[in-house]
């Protein structure tokens, strides 16, 4: 049977992390069209690069036509340049804040690139940070002595440019304001932040990476977030199967678990366990026994390449950004249930709130 672009899309990322062959023939059956379509899937869904990596191995008459192959090439130079960039940026940043003695921790990105096989392949885009509860401070100093301006109009991190790349810098690690059981995981992520913090060099400069507990309680709740507001990417996915495949033993998974049903998520940990390992070819063995269900997962795995509510966004108007944003709600009511432990109608009234506080947060 002729494979679909979403297949061949989920081989070559299985390829590109494991290094297992392409089925040949299932690529040479590919139109030029195709091909278009896969490397556009490639660059939504956030491994553009990796999936690159993989069709390499495709004999030089399989692989895309001249014109896809060098746009592919392109844009794979464009993430390695930004990687370097943000490196460059971190290590500076870093330095500024020892200078001031200022501890600072590396959230997501550049962290969790390095569970990759080439981590200057997976896309970063700002960094994020979190400096023990020193954040006004610091930003205090990068206006003063470095006449960085800081936008304050985010509702649990400012946002700032520091060598060219966009910083977020948070004083909490989730939206308290956005849903009210992000209070009960904050108060959590607050407990684990310092526990076993790894530290890493960037560039000769040492910086801190949040603990293994710390990261499977985080990244779940930030893809979930993620996953019942808008969408998430196949990256996100990855991010996750890369992490516990290298820290699967680092991980109390009795207490994730236990966090997780609490706050309602337990369903979404449960299919992104299983898209780890039925998609992107993630050993069960480093996993804990988890609850199947397939209908579900595929639902998942489906919103997640082709989702259900894909209308484009409107221009900069505020009264069909409130309706357009209304309507993306409604229509992701059912990942909302999978996802949060609050009602679906109480957390309307919360968010309106919470945009009433911050009301630039409407259009961006």
């Amino acid at each position: 049977m002729r494979k679909t672009t979403d297949q061949l899309l989920l081989a070559a990322l299985r390829t590109a992390l494991w290094g297992n062959s392409l089925e040949v023939e299932a690529f040479a059956a590919l139109s030029a069209e195709e091909w278009t379509i896969l490397y556009k899937q490639s660059a939504e869904q956030g491994v553009l690069a990796l999936v690159y990596d993989a069709i390499q191995s495709l004999p030089k008459e399989v692989q895309p036509p001249r014109g896809v192959r060098l746009q592919w090439a392109v844009n794979v130079e464009r993430i390695e340049k930004r990687y370097a960039q943000q490196e460059r940026a971190i290590a500076a940043l870093a330095s500024f804040c020892q200078e001031h003695n200022l501890p600072l921790m590396l959230l997501k990105g550049y962290g969790l690139s390095r569970n990759y096989p080439i981590p200057h392949h997976r896309p970063c885009g700002d960094i994020d940070i979190w400096l023990y509860g020193r954040q006004a401070e610091a930003d205090r100093l990068l206006r003063d002595e470095r006449g960085v301006r800081i936008d304050e109009d985010k509702h649990h991190h400012t946002v700032f440019t520091f060598e060219g790349v966009m910083v977020e810098n948070h004083f909490d690690f989730l939206n308290v304001h956005a849903h009210r059981s992000n209070r009960v995981v904050e108060a959590r992520l607050q407990e684990l932040a310092g526990e076993g913090d790894e530290v890493i060099e960037v560039q000769g400069t040492q910086v801190c990476l949040p603990s293994p507990d710390f990261n499977a309680l985080f990244l779940l709740r930030h893809a979930a977030a993620h996953f019942a507001a808008v969408e998430i990417g196949l990256r996100h996915v990855l991010d996750w199967a890369l992490f516990i495949h290298h820290y699967h033993d680092r991980i109390h998974w009795t207490a994730l678990e236990e966090m997780a049903r609490a706050m309602n998520m337990h369903r979404f940990l449960y299919a992104m366990q299983g898209l780890a390992v039925d998609e992107l070819g993630v050993s069960s063995e480093k996993l804990p026994h988890f609850e199947r269900d397939e209908a579900l997962q595929e639902r998942v795995l489906q919103e997640i390449l082709n989702p259900e509510f894909s209308a484009p966004a409107p221009a900069r108007n505020p009264l069909k950004i409130v309706w357009y944003r209304f309507r993306r709600w409604w229509a992701n009511r059912w990942k909302h249930r999978m996802v949060y432990s609050e009602g679906l109608f109480s957390t309307f009234w919360v968010q309106v709130w919470s945009h009433l506080l911050k009301p630039k947060s409407i259009i961006h």
